[in-house]
């Protein structure tokens, strides 16, 4: 063979071997780097697993459908096909819904969605074996006295009927009564109440928590542990500081524990933080001196007590007119008692000068400065403008 010839033979072989590697071949011989392939269509499944009388949510994943053309589901679990996209079937974002009976039996059944009857991608659905009912209880994380609770039932189980359900529990003030989650389309059979609210003066221990239906039968039983903050916990105690005292409304922060003076028969605004309040402190905080006409209800302030800052409380009291000048404790007490804090509000004759330690003087005395102020300022641009206006 000609040097010519190998020379050819070698160039074939290579632009071959490019043609394999590449995928593509121009009609000079050069090759083009192949499209990447796209995902082949995959089925998404939500909530995966179901139990007899679940739905789970179908949706295709990685499959652009045509126009005029269904995707449709199918499964030997199913009692019928499932036409994907259906309005009525819509699960707000998981899919379209796909009941499986109350009948069906635990196992791995296939499922397949169709094209135009052509299978488009497969899998598998895990039908998972009944649970008898249960109720939950969601303490959001420690269940300590006064804290409020989430309750879940379900009753999904086969023969369970009924839609009226109520929950007993000596750490409940009262019996509680589970409404139907409507909302719930996997599972049509579950019920909750929320924000339940543990008693306050609970002892540690491990509390009963058990559903009764409209008959009076127990349908389910769950321990409740109830423990109180210790010491070492993040929650114990917190870290108080207060009462504080400003004296016009909207300046929580400028507070003072300590030199804060308003005459009689006018109002103060208390001011509390505690980094860790008890549960249900925000509805029941009050401040309590015999300077006050009434305690001062301290009401969380949710805005203000954001997570820069330790949550704070602050509430109105109003100074018992003609009240004697002098110093008067102000105390306030959390923690179911266990933590007690006493500052001094000193009560004085009319107008109260110096700075407005009273606030509302302050505000009076900031208002005039900031006239002073502005008369200068108005003042010194008209010399100002005079200046410019005559001949030099």
């Amino acid at each position: 063979m000609s040097e010519r010839g190998g020379a050819m033979r070698a160039s074939w072989q290579c632009i071959v071997a490019v043609g394999v590697c590449g995928g593509v071949l121009s009609c000079g011989g050069l090759a083009r780097p192949a499209a990447a392939a796209q995902d082949p269509p995959t089925i998404s499944q939500a909530f995966a697993g179901p139990r007899p009388g679940e739905a789970i949510g179908i949706d295709v994943l990685n499959y652009d459908t045509k126009p005029g053309v269904h995707l449709v589901a199918e499964s030997p679990v199913f009692a019928a096909p499932i036409r994907l996209g259906d309005p009525a079937r819509d699960t707000g974002g998981e899919g379209t819904r796909a009941p499986i009976p109350a009948s069906a039996r635990p196992g791995t059944y296939p499922l397949v969605v169709k094209a135009r009857g052509k299978v488009v991608a497969r899998d598998t659905i895990e039908v998972k074996p009944p649970r008898r009912p249960s109720i939950e209880v969601d303490s959001g994380g420690n269940a300590r006295p006064g804290v409020k609770v989430n309750l879940f039932f379900d009753d999904l189980y086969p023969g369970e009927t009924g839609t009226s359900f109520t929950v007993r529990c000596a750490a409940f003030t009262s019996p509680v009564r589970l409404a139907h989650d409507k909302k719930s389309w996997n599972n049509t059979r579950t019920f909750h109440a929320l924000d339940v609210p543990l008693r306050r003066t609970l002892k540690d221990g491990t509390y009963p928590v058990w559903v009764t239906d409209a008959h009076g039968r127990r349908r389910a039983e769950a321990p409740l542990k109830v423990r109180s903050a210790r010491p070492g916990d993040d929650d114990y105690l917190g870290k108080a500081r207060g009462p504080a005292f400003f004296g016009k409304e909207g300046y929580v922060f400028s507070a003072r524990a300590k030199g804060f003076a308003i005459p009689a028969g006018r109002t103060v605004y208390v001011r509390w933080q505690d980094a860790n309040p008890d549960p249900g402190e925000e509805e029941r905080m009050t401040a309590t001196s015999p300077a006050f006409q009434a305690p001062a209800k301290l009401t969380f302030d949710v805005v203000k007590g954001h997570e820069e800052e330790d949550p704070v409380f602050w509430g109105p009291a109003r100074i018992r007119p003609g009240l004697r000048p002098g110093s008067y404790p102000v105390t306030v007490v959390s923690h179911q008692g266990r933590v007690t804090r006493t500052g001094y509000l000193t009560v004085t004759q009319g107008s109260v000068g110096h700075g407005g330690r009273d606030g509302s003087p302050a505000a009076l005395w900031a208002g005039a400065g900031a006239g002073v102020l502005a008369l200068g300022a108005a003042a010194l641009l008209l010399v100002r403008r005079r200046r410019r206006a005559s001949p030099s």
